[in-house]
């Protein structure tokens, strides 16, 4: 992280209606007529404070149709978060805490084995600055896609292929005919856009779609990702993705292009 990007995390998060603001969006996006509405301030004030977090790119704006909808972009604390946290950690520590939630996490199964599951959705925004060209990082995205992306559904000697061309597979090989279909391409723009639609690790009556945009300023790439699922899904699908994409754009991809 740029020491000027952190001056601006650190401002961001210097008040405690910023600080609310982001715990909000951390539970579905808002337009900002709902947060103006959650806050005994002036719409203004409001709008001022949004400016502060979208300037430290902690909130990302999407708008749809005429609404401006605010999303919280956690790769920003993430970094932070790898600059001075996560190498200090103990290995015991996060052994148990994964122990921890294994086990609530199998508590919660058996919970919602109980309950009617409805048709839900999620919706993740995300973007990160990446000292390369953008041709380099699409060429990460698609030919490098083996190089960087940690996540296996099988074993982790498998191999990921990614064919960059309309309806292309974006596949988990584990030989013998086996594997996994991550994603098929339904919109290619080289050195600009990707557009996928596939499950990603869930399973069952759910639609699945995720892309990557590209934008160069002064030789850093910006991407952004989309990634937008509506089905029946798991209460614990959403956060598990956000952590993934955070951990796959901001440590394995990240260092992939910035380190080598």
């Amino acid at each position: 992280m740029v020491n000027q990007d952190l001056v601006d995390v650190f401002k961001a998060l210097s008040h405690p209606i910023r600080i609310d603001i982001l715990d909000e969006l951390t539970k579905q996006p808002l337009s900002t007529g709902e947060i103006s509405e959650k806050y005994d301030v002036s719409r203004y004030a409001i709008m001022k404070h949004l400016g502060v977090l979208v300037d430290a790119n902690l909130v990302l704006i999407r708008r749809k149709g005429r609404v401006r909808l605010n999303y919280l972009n956690v790769i920003p604390l993430q970094e932070l978060y790898n600059r001075w946290v996560s190498k200090y950690e103990a290995a015991n520590a996060r052994g148990l805490f994964q122990l921890k939630n294994l086990v609530e996490g199998r508590e919660e199964e058996k919970m919602e084995q109980t309950t009617e599951r409805k048709v839900d959705s999620f919706q993740i925004e995300q973007e990160i600055v990446i000292q390369a060209k953008k041709e380099t990082v699409f060429t990460a995205l698609t030919k490098d896609i083996n190089s960087w992306w940690k996540f296996r559904l099988g074993e982790a000697s498998s191999t990921l292929i990614f064919e960059p061309h309309l309806t292309g597979r974006f596949y988990e090989d584990w030989g013998n005919g086996e594997g996994a279909l991550w994603g098929t391409v339904t919109y290619m723009k080289e050195n600009e856009e990707i557009r996928l639609n596939g499950l990603l690790g869930m399973s069952g009556a759910v639609n699945s779609f995720y892309s990557y945009k590209l934008t160069e300023e002064d030789n850093k790439t910006v991407l952004q990702l989309s990634h937008h699922a509506v089905g029946i899904i798991e209460p614990q699908w959403e956060e598990t993705h956000r952590h993934g994409w955070n951990e796959l754009l901001t440590v394995h991809l990240k260092n992939f292009l910035e380190k080598r």
